[in-house]
């Protein structure tokens, strides 16, 4: 194989009907939610309904600041529904793309042809980012679309940044998942490395907001990492760059593993 990136390539050209399906429920789930939000927002009863919850359930959802644009959008979007299909797709991706690729053989496959190992993981993270991308603009441009009609109030810089963070939380699952595939040559321990991370970011940024004696527990979720900054009100975080900071050094580890890994044995 002499093309340039061909892991990469093949990669997109064979997943963009995937890729499209993805764009498309990731619209359906942001213009069902976020046009509600007149309806709620502006005589004040959704937060009547919140208030009907036990204050443990709506700190843990996130729900404290849903009667504004930023915290609805926030809640029911990049914290939770899009939040889960990006996890989704970008677990499923990676798991695929090293244990998946090494049980059905296309990876001893490609090896054969030239493909080097680190090449081989390095290649497979640009085309998940590439569709990562993708999926990002999809989110950005349904966002500021509906902005003005579901009168949510948000900048264009919270937008992107809050967009920004989401990705990176799925980048940071695809890469969990490349990671546990390149060790053990199973997708199913891929698809878990990458559900559970998420899992766990979010269940650690539910406990933190139980209690203010429990904040710390903050710094240990890559969720909160990502949102606990409010992104579509402030912007930009440290937190969001480590959130992309660790995918990376996870997508590093992956290619070091299957290089020092025997895949035939």
């Amino acid at each position: 194989m002499s093309r340039l990136l061909p892991v990469a390539v093949r990669s997109l050209r064979d997943s963009w009907r995937g890729l499209l399906a993805w764009a498309l429920g990731l619209t359906a789930a942001l213009a069902l939610y976020l046009p509600l939000f007149p309806s709620f927002g502006s005589n004040g009863s959704l937060e009547e309904i919140i208030a009907t919850l036990p204050p443990e359930l709506v700190d843990a959802l996130g729900y404290n600041q849903i009667g504004t644009g930023s915290g609805y959008a926030q809640a029911t979007f990049f914290g939770l529904i899009g939040f889960a299909l990006i996890v989704i797709a970008t677990t499923a991706w990676g798991a695929s793309a090293s244990g998946g690729a090494e049980e059905n053989g296309r990876l001893e496959l490609d090896l054969a042809h030239g493909i080097g190992r680190v090449a081989y993981v390095l290649e497979s993270a640009l085309a998940i980012l590439v569709k990562l991308v993708a999926l990002g603009i999809v989110i950005g441009v349904v966002v500021g679309i509906l902005n003005g009609p579901s009168e949510l109030g948000l900048e264009a810089s919270g937008i992107i940044a809050a967009t920004v963070a989401l990705t990176g939380l799925g980048a940071l699952s695809a890469a969990a998942a490349l990671v546990a595939g390149a060790v053990t040559g199973r997708r199913v321990a891929g698809v878990a490395a990458g559900a559970g991370l998420a899992v766990y970011g979010y269940a650690l940024q539910a406990v933190a907001n139980q209690s203010e004696d429990l904040a710390w527990v903050e710094r240990l979720s890559p969720y909160a990492w990502a949102y606990s900054q409010t992104p579509l009100e402030s912007g930009f975080s440290w937190g969001i760059a480590a959130v992309w900071g660790t995918a990376i050094v996870f997508a590093g580890a992956a290619a070091f593993a299957l290089r020092a890994r025997d895949i035939t044995g």
